[in-house]
């Protein structure tokens, strides 16, 4: 259910935008769509009961990005290498 807080379209834009980044507050929900808009809510606490149920914890490092036609893709962070360059980003 967690999201991330932003869409990279390369590693050009991404060292750019460092500075940029924001963390998620507790409870909040963040919703992207394919052609790369994003929303965020705050659930009140039931409604934030139910979700949890479908909810899973990410596991490592996770990057989104748009092409030139604005389609957003979730990049393979499963290699090392990928979550080398991921947490590099993230700092």
């Amino acid at each position: 259910m967690a999201g991330l807080a932003c869409l990279f379209a390369s590693q050009a834009f991404a060292e750019d935008a460092m500075g940029t980044m924001t963390v998620m507050k507790g409870g909040e929900v963040m919703a992207i769509m394919p052609d790369g808009h994003k929303g965020t809510m705050m659930p009140d606490a039931k409604m934030s009961a139910e979700m949890m149920k479908m909810a899973k914890p990410i596991k490592h490092c996770m990057m989104l990005m748009t092409d030139a036609k604005g389609k957003t893709f979730m990049i393979d962070t499963s290699s090392a290498k990928a979550q080398a360059e991921c947490k590099k980003m993230a700092m």
